[in-house]
């Protein structure tokens, strides 16, 4: 009985432990490092504001085209991306695309390798 009534205390007093720090990761206030960390995240990632609609889409394609290469360790070489070469929009928005695909691209991959050597 007083190793079930230990035990029991013990599981209990280690959720009490973790659960608050998950919180504060999770609802992190401002002014926190967690909240630093995802407010970096969110500027280095967003595309500026002037772009128009296909900017933007090639800019966050870009982003997500450089971290596929930087995962999987391929050399950095934007015209390497199929998104790049035969993008999904009007051909008249083509060159806006391949625009902000290059500027995400050249970003992402920027803020990975400083981030991570």
């Amino acid at each position: 009985m007083k190793l079930r009534l230990f035990v029991l205390s013990v599981l209990a007093l280690s959720l009490t432990c973790f659960t608050p720090a998950k919180a504060r990761a999770i609802g992190a206030p401002a002014g926190s490092p967690a909240a630093g960390v995802a407010q970096e995240r969110g500027d280095w990632d967003a595309p500026p504001p002037e772009f128009r609609e296909a900017q933007r889409q090639g800019f966050h394609d870009g982003v997500e085209g450089a971290r596929k290469d930087f995962d999987n360790h391929r050399p950095p070489n934007v015209k390497n991306r199929d998104e790049y070469r035969h993008p999904h929009v009007p051909r008249d928005q083509r060159e806006d695309y391949r625009e902000g695909f290059r500027q995400g691209y050249d970003r992402a991959m920027s803020h990975l390798n400083s981030a991570h050597y």
